[in-house]
């Protein structure tokens, strides 16, 4: 002990069990661990969905208004198996891409004019207020005078419903970039299509990424909308010709078939094509949870 100073008390330190306190990791249960799986979450509702159909379809009794799921997919699994299905779907398919990139090019001019001109901003949104309210379906006529009865005045169409929801979307994701962001690109003498390429576009992906979702609905409920117009001039097409044909022959069964169609292609781009792309995007650079 040093002298002066008051000798210090003696602690004495008991070790306690591990069961005294309280919980800090909890292992999930089963059912917890299944209820975190999203895509068993999704497959439940869309059996309570199908049971749903088949209960309401059995109630009302009725073929001619609403066929039974089971109805359904058999008339599904027959038109697929037949190739009549599968030829329709890419015929519609294949228009639909190249009026999707169609529409996309011409999103990204006027989104890379509106970015680095003030004449470009103007010319931007001053169109999009006029023609964005502007339903595509409603060009479709004159969009038959302009091009015929080719399947050109249906990607006329689709690009009217492609180009103004994705051109608004980036347009507002590039105004939100941060001006720290900026600045570090114009540092590195970044200019042009450079300083859009590696900063804007990166920066502003998830709002790019949401005008490319709603731009592919609303290019794929034109699309079926305008075949459903376009195949009583025509006689031919994809989906809306199948649709169309078989509500003449009372084929309803089939009619449903086909809208199946419809469902299960916008599900399959929603969960494989985009999800895919946010999954290696946004999701990994920590912008989205």
């Amino acid at each position: 002990m040093i002298e002066g100073r008051a000798a210090r008390a003696d602690y004495i330190r008991e070790t306690a069990q591990a069961t005294s306190f309280g919980v800090v990791e909890k292992p999930l249960t089963a059912w917890e661990r299944l209820c975190n799986i999203g895509a068993l979450r999704k497959a439940c509702l869309l059996v309570a969905i199908a049971l749903a159909w088949q209960g309401y379809a059995t109630y009302l009794d009725s073929p001619l208004l609403f066929p039974e799921f089971g109805t359904t997919v058999a008339a599904f699994a027959e038109a697929i198996a037949d190739g009549e299905l599968p030829a329709k779907a890419w015929f519609s398919i294949k228009v639909l891409l190249m009026g999707y990139a169609s529409g996309l090019a011409l999103a990204g001019v006027l989104t890379v004019l509106a970015i680095t001109t003030r004449l470009g901003t103007d010319l931007l949104e001053t169109l999009t207020a006029m023609f964005n309210p502007l339903p595509a379906i409603a060009l479709l006529p004159l969009a038959l005078i302009w091009f015929g009865l080719g399947y050109g005045s249906i990607v006329f169409v689709l690009i009217h419903s492609v180009l103004w929801a994705v051109a608004l979307n980036t347009h507002s994701g590039f105004l939100a970039v941060s001006q720290t962001l900026r600045m570090v690109g114009r540092n590195y003498g970044l200019r042009g299509h450079r300083y859009v390429w590696a900063i804007l576009i990166p920066a502003a992906f998830p709002s790019i990424l949401t005008g490319l979702k709603i731009g592919w609905a609303f290019a794929w409920r034109t699309l079926i909308a305008a075949e459903l117009v376009f195949v009583v001039s025509s006689g031919s097409g994809g989906l809306g010709w199948f649709i169309f044909e078989n509500k003449n022959l009372l084929e309803i069964p089939r009619v449903f078939a086909g809208l199946f169609t419809v469902i299960l292609i916008g599900l399959a781009v929603e969960n494989l094509f985009f999800r895919t792309i946010e999954a290696r995007t946004v999701r990994r650079w920590g912008m989205q949870m």
